[in-house]
């Protein structure tokens, strides 16, 4: 008996160091990623990891995540405390192992964790790393102990600082400006989302964030609580608050099969897009894994087998396919695995194998109780499955017209492509510009060695709201797709995009700096988004940023790109000076679009990137959908950021 009660104890012994952290700060970016906005947000994640991990492990029920004035970070958790005692092979405390030693964690330790996210014990040690200073301070055993760090070396031994009847860790740091070179602020946005996502995924958990650099009218802190009874049932609705269900009610699964903790949740809308959300131990694994392909595969068994024995396919003339089955489904697939095994470009893909026939056999079950008890949402995702194939044999045919431009010579290039000579597609950029008078000023303004210009006629097709053939019969789109040289995807794998053919690594949207403008770049990024993420993900589309102003007093000029930097050029010029607002690409000539917009050496692009990729879908779905209400709040909330005219 005392043998069980030890191994059950997280204690000092329960840390195992496994190597140093000599290269964290040579090459930090192998270790959380990158260096820039996204590796210091990665930090905030890394240290949350160890209080999530305590709430899987039932000893944590509340996280507060603190931004603090100056930019630094304090996170806090009532969970048991780091282990504070002397570490028997390091002889050192337990708690300065955690802190300085790569891999050294509680979670290596299957009797302390069964399951963890983060990666795997390398977290808190490289956020120390990679900060300035950093301060650990643990509530445990009554006592109150601490440790302060500089770019990862302890100051001085860990010491009893005071009693008290609390538990738990506070750590607080400030990322270290010789690493982050870019920027030290954070994003609240980027913060609450992911604090949002980890409530939902661990129900029953409360999750804080305030933000002590801004306050309310009435002198409080910028903050909010997320916290989640349901759990997925309730992301789903999140996700989905924008897009009108087809049935009552979310179908929710939890268990545990073949040893393995399953989680889903799901429901049918009318929207054409499908949204799959995978996540094993509450890292979003964006590009799936065997835990997602159980799903699919569960999926499309048991709907099958129902809409077989329903009869309602004996009058179809065509076999059904598996994309036809997740044609307006929104699914959120989460999972615990001991021992995850990451594969993929950026390691958030599982390769479990036996992870497969778990999540198969779950939404299996899920699946056929629910279709049993509800036959009317039964026959209503039927007939939408069946109206989804129909619709995929037109797009095939339209997908089928496009693979033909696509694949054809320079001379089927569309008509309005001004190309580029260069031929090396990593050299080479397309700006996909607004209207035909902007497109002129462009391609008389471009380096034409290695700079094409596709103007497009107006505003895309809304890709949120059109059945899919529609999208590939859109002539703007197909011009795209025909331009930029990608295959579409198979009958078998329509999602996939072939990058192989990319005839430009750069792709740039490149639209006037008014409302009109935005509309349109968030139509093409829509776009993108549903039918061409690999795109996004691999990091080849970018947002042009055209000034607002020119401002000129006598010989001097200079170009503003928002009213801040407008009002400093005047205070500079000394008061006064003649200001000319640029409402489109159109009214600068080709050589000032060339010095502010399209030369390598002076412009701004903004690259796009997927930090969340749940948020993004729930956003596309917000702005792009039919739903008015929450549109008009995300606009009235983020008004102080766009761009209003008079």
């Amino acid at each position: 008996m005392s043998e069980d009660i030890n191994k059950n104890q997280y204690s000092a012994d329960s840390i195992q160091a496994l190597e140093g952290m000599e290269h964290v700060r040579m090459r930090p970016s192998m270790y959380i990623g990158d260096v820039g906005v996204r590796g210091l947000h990665h930090l905030v994640y890394e240290v949350i990891d160890n209080s999530i991990d305590e709430a899987l492990a039932g000893h944590c029920d509340e996280i507060t995540l603190t931004i603090n004035e100056d930019n630094s970070i304090t996170t806090e958790d009532n969970g048991r405390g780091i282990p504070v005692g002397l570490h028997k092979k390091e002889g050192v405390s337990a708690l300065e192992v955690v802190m300085t030693k790569i891999g050294a964690g509680g979670k290596f330790d299957k009797d302390s964790y069964k399951v963890s996210g983060g990666l795997h014990g390398v977290g808190v040690s490289c956020v120390n790393a990679l900060s300035m200073h950093l301060k650990a301070t643990v509530h445990r055993d009554g006592k109150i102990w601490e440790q302060e760090y500089e770019r990862g070396k302890a100051l001085y031994p860990v010491k009893s600082t005071g009693a008290t009847d609390k538990r738990g860790t506070i750590v607080t740091f400030k990322p270290d400006p010789e690493i982050f070179t870019q920027t030290l602020e954070y994003n609240y946005e980027t913060l609450a989302n992911r604090m949002r996502e980890l409530a939902f995924l661990n129900k029953g958990i409360r999750v804080n964030i305030i933000d002590k650099r801004e306050k309310d009218d009435k002198g409080a802190f910028l903050g909010e609580t997320f916290h989640s009874e349901e759990g997925l049932s309730e992301f789903i609705k999140y996700l989905d608050e924008t897009r009108e269900p087809i049935m009552k009610s979310v179908i929710a699964f939890e268990g545990e099969k073949n040893g393995i903790p399953v989680e889903v949740a799901m429901i049918y809308n009318t929207s054409y897009a499908e949204n799959l959300h995978s996540y094993v131990n509450n890292i979003n694994t964006h590009e799936g894994g065997t835990h997602l392909t159980g799903f699919r595969r569960g999926l499309t068994h048991t709907l099958k087998k129902y809409a077989d024995e329903s009869g309602m396919l004996d009058k179809l003339k065509f076999d059904i396919a598996g994309d036809d089955f997740r044609e307006g489904l929104t699914a959120i697939i989460s999972v615990k695995v001991a021992e995850p095994q990451f594969e993929g470009q950026t390691k958030t893909k599982l390769g479990n194998r036996e992870v497969s026939a778990s999540v198969s056999q779950a939404v299996s079950e899920m699946l056929t109780d629910y279709l049993e008890e509800h036959p009317d949402d039964a026959k209503t995702i039927v007939q939408k499955v069946i109206l989804a194939a129909q619709a995929r044999h037109a797009a095939q045919k339209a997908r089928e017209m496009v693979q033909r431009k696509t694949v054809m010579s320079i001379g089927g290039l569309p008509g309005k492509l001004s190309d580029c000579s260069e031929q090396d597609p990593a050299k080479c950029e397309v700006f996909l510009v607004e209207g035909d008078s902007a497109g002129g000023t462009a391609k008389q303004g471009r380096d034409r060695a290695f700079q094409a210009i596709l103007p497009l006629r107006g505003k895309i097709l809304n890709v949120e709201k059109a059945m899919q053939h529609k999208v590939f019969e859109n002539e703007e789109i197909k011009n795209i797709f025909t331009a930029l040289g990608v295959t579409i995807g198979t009958e078998e794998d329509s999602k996939a995009l072939n990058l192989s053919k990319l005839r430009y690594h750069k792709i740039v949207i490149m639209c006037d700096a008014d409302i009109d403008g935005s509309h349109i770049a968030t139509l093409i990024l829509t776009f993108f988004f549903r039918y061409m993420k690999e795109l996004i993900e691999n990091g080849h589309v970018y947002i042009a940023t055209p000034p607002l102003y020119l401002v000129k007093k006598g010989q001097k000029k200079q170009y503003a790109w928002n009213d801040k930097e407008r009002d400093s050029i005047i205070e500079e010029f000394g008061g006064s000076a003649n200001v000319q607002r640029y409402k489109g690409l159109g009214e600068m000539n080709a050589s000032q679009l060339w010095d502010t917009t399209m030369n390598p050496d002076f412009r701004t692009l903004r690259q796009v990137q997927i930090d969340n990729g749940t948020e993004a879908d729930r956003i596309f779905s917000m702005l792009m959908g039919d739903d008015v209400p929450p549109r008009r709040d995300f606009i009235e909330r983020n008004a102080i950021y766009a761009n209003i005219d008079a």
